[in-house]
Formats: structure tokens, sequence, C-alpha cells
């Protein structure tokens, strides 16, 4: 165990000034992300302008409509498939 770390730390310790120097050696221009919103309206013209306005308030209510939307959709899968006759609650294979 204790050669895997000493191991690991050599490597970083020889790449760690190759990355710095590398990293020095071009400057480029920062991208800037927008969402054409020109051609949207209703709630997609709503979703892309908060884009452009706050990455963070985009990202939090993203990470809020994810989840809730698959909660949605699987409990709807699950009504449908129950509605058809299929038993997932039952974990006993019936075949033959």
């Amino acid at each position: 165990m204790l050669r895997s770390i000493s191991r690991s730390m050599i490597f970083c310790i020889i790449l760690l000034p190759a990355n710095l120097l590398a990293a020095a050696e071009r400057k480029t221009a920062d991208a800037v992300l927008v969402a054409d919103s020109r051609n949207l309206s209703g709630i997609m013209a709503w979703w892309a302008n908060l884009f452009n306005e706050s990455h963070f308030y985009f990202a939090l209510l993203t990470i809020v409509v994810v989840p809730l939307a698959g909660i949605v959709l699987g409990t709807a899968a699950d009504v449908l498939i129950g509605r058809i006759g299929i038993d997932l609650k039952s974990r006993a294979l019936r075949e033959g």
C-alpha cells in the first residue's frame, strides 16, 4: 500500500511542473455560453433566458426538475404497466 502511494506521489511530482508549463504556453479567449432564444416561446424561451441570465440558477432548477420528472414518469409507467396486467411487485418467476 505504501509503495502504491509513494509511486502515485512521485508520478504527480514529475508531471505537475509539465502541466503548469503547458498551461502557461498559450492564451485562449474565454468561451461565452449563451442559448439562442430568438425563435423560442413559452417555457422554452423562459428556460433559455434563465440559462443566459444565470448558470447557477439554471443548474439549481435543473437539479430539481430532472429528478421530479423521473419520479413522475416512473410512477406513470408503473401505473400503466399495472393496468396492462404485469405484476412488478412480486419477484417470483412464473415460467412454464
